[in-house]
């Protein structure tokens, strides 16, 4: 009770402008947490509609990602944004800040229309609640764009659970049973369906399995299930898929870092900024350092951090004296080309924000263990440290938090650094100059600030039921397939011999990967068909064309556009596609 009551203490303090501060606190860090805390709670309801300031024309609720319409244009609400961005209001909430609740409704309220929208990616029913983003009126997008992204709905459920259980344990389970809950069941049935497909990934680039959507999917549908059976609903298929994602997730271990992305070619060492995000996401207050969930304090965690920090020093000119266990700037991934490829406020302060979490794990459980896998991390900020277990009263320990506190500040210093003295966030900054850059007044980079500030003082959010749901199965499981088995055909392709192959934009079509492409036969009765059988997802929409590759590796494509077309519903069930050669 006493220490409850210390965090919402705590927590009305940091928006009265006393910031709760750390042991070993740094006074400038806490002068620049205290301003920017409040800069940063005004950015995110400033884009928020109706009424912010910067989201005139978004409806009640809808979260504006920035108020950019040109260069580039980010005038529209992202389902992923939104979630994460109402994830940190509402810890806010239940913090104390009970002034945000009619948001919160407006929220609610706003994705229950949403989630009724057919968009490119399906209807309600076939996977269009995996379509990344809309038009701020709650209208459908229809431009071209990398979809599905599978993350939005766990990370809405997410969001939503919070909130469902705050009324439950509030006298308001009738509000979370009927108005909740709902928008939280379809979400975990998109989860439970789709977790085991591949889609884009966080930053909407890659086509294939992201470890940032399946970290998210995993905690969803843990924390769904215990809510479904506090409301008396059900959810079974959740408590089922929870393990086989998990074990999934082990997948992506590399050995010293997390491979970000797997199942997809796309040439990169996978050290990768949503990793550090996975894990301050999934963050649990009562877990231990748990390997398998990736805790904040784990042993790959940290070998992680370090892997995804150093990847960015040798490349950014912002980052020319900041060695080796020193913070640096951090942006998404090595290879970024987006912008030039710069770092970006929010993950180089997903990188403080880690940091600041595990600290909290080691003082609560009482120790910090240094193993062969984690031991680089230490070295870089205690370069005698040894293998070891340190409780809490010895020395190690207590230097250990003290070199990480300053770690995670000097992370938070380099956001200072680059912050315009009004305080308001751009979506990057520039890796040379370090001058702010792309989109302006990032509800994103505003949010993950609130974030930090909350994780520096010590307040945390409530437990997701890590503990219950952190052991991995011996065997991996897939989710139970429903595929459609889809007949391609295509007539008067301009060759002779068999060199036709059909890609998409599908994993089962080789993510419009040439050299993967799947090859069709020539029909025994008509001489200019060319077919092949694929086996896809059921109720799946996805993009194809047909090439010709000669034997020297040159590669003819049909001309545009893209075709278009969805497989079969119902699992067994098949159809064929007749096409001319274009």
């Amino acid at each position: 009770m006493f220490k409850l009551l210390l965090g919402s203490l705590a927590a009305t303090a940091l928006w009265q402008g006393v910031v709760a501060t750390p042991a070993y606190g740094n006074s400038d860090i806490d002068r620049f947490v205290n301003k920017q805390s409040r800069v940063s709670i005004k950015g995110v309801l400033a884009n928020i509609g109706a009424d912010g300031k910067r989201a005139k024309g978004a409806a009640p609720g809808v979260v504006v990602a920035s108020p950019s319409t040109s260069d580039p244009d980010y005038w529209y609400t992202w389902t992923r944004d939104s979630a994460l961005t109402y994830k940190v209001l509402i810890e806010q909430f239940i913090h104390g800040d009970k002034s945000l609740r009619r948001k919160i409704e407006e929220y609610i309220s706003a994705q229950t229309e949403l989630q009724g929208v057919s968009n490119p990616s399906g209807s309600p029913e076939s996977g269009g609640l995996g379509e990344p983003k809309f038009n701020v009126n709650l209208t459908e997008f229809t431009g071209s764009w990398g979809r599905p992204q599978r993350d939005g709905p766990a990370l809405r459920a997410t969001a939503l659970t919070l909130y469902a259980n705050w009324l439950v344990s509030h006298g308001g389970r009738s509000e979370a049973l009927n108005k909740v809950w709902p928008v939280i069941e379809k979400d975990l049935a998109y989860t439970v369906r789709y977790w085991n497909r591949t889609g884009y990934d966080l930053w909407e680039e890659i086509n294939g399995s992201s470890f940032f959507t399946l970290s998210a999917s995993h905690r969803a549908l843990v924390e769904g299930a215990a809510l479904a059976k506090t409301l008396g609903k059900s959810c079974p298929d959740c408590a089922v898929s929870a393990p086989r994602v998990l074990c999934f997730l082990q997948s992506f271990w590399a050995g010293d870092y997390i491979d970000s992305n797997i199942n997809v070619k796309d040439g990169r060492t996978g050290k990768d900024a949503n990793s550090i995000l996975s894990s301050i996401h999934t963050f649990d207050p009562n877990a231990k350092c748990t390997d398998s969930t990736f805790q904040p304090c784990s042993a790959r965690a940290l070998a992680n951090h370090k892997a995804v920090v150093d990847s960015f020093r040798s490349i950014y000119d912002v980052n020319a004296a900041r060695h080796q266990g020193q913070a640096a700037a951090v942006g998404r991934y090595s290879e970024d080309v987006y912008y030039g490829g710069n770092p970006w406020y929010l993950t180089t302060l997903a990188a403080a924000e880690q940091l600041y979490s595990a600290i909290y794990q080691w003082k609560k459980q009482g120790s910090i263990v240094v193993n062969q896998v984690s031991l680089p991390f230490f070295q870089d900020l205690l370069p005698n440290i040894s293998i070891g277990t340190y409780g809490k009263k010895t020395k190690t320990f207590k230097s250990i938090v003290k070199a990480v506190q300053s770690y995670a500040d000097n992370f938070v210093a380099v956001v200072q650094k680059y912050t315009p003295a009004d305080g308001s966030f751009t979506e990057q900054f520039e890796r040379t100059s370090g001058s702010p850059l792309s989109a302006v007044h990032l509800t994103w980079s505003y949010a993950s600030f609130l974030g930090v500030a909350e994780r520096r003082a010590g307040i945390v959010p409530p437990s997701w039921g890590e503990t219950r749901a952190n052991t991995v199965p011996s065997v991996c499981e897939r989710a139970p397939a429903c595929d459609s088995t889809i007949t391609f055909k295509v007539l008067d392709a301009p060759v002779s011999n068999n060199n036709v192959f059909v890609v998409g934009s599908i994993t089962e079509l080789a993510n419009w990967s040439p050299e993967d492409g799947i090859a069709l036969s020539a029909s025994d009765t008509t001489a200019d068909l060319w077919t092949v059988k694929v086996k896809i997802p059921s109720d799946t929409i996805f993009e194809y064309k047909y090439i010709i590759k000669t034997s020297d590796g040159t590669v003819t494509w049909e001309s545009d556009p893209n075709r278009r077309a969805t497989s079969s519903s119902g699992c067994g069930s098949s159809a064929s596609l007749d096409d001319e050669w274009r």
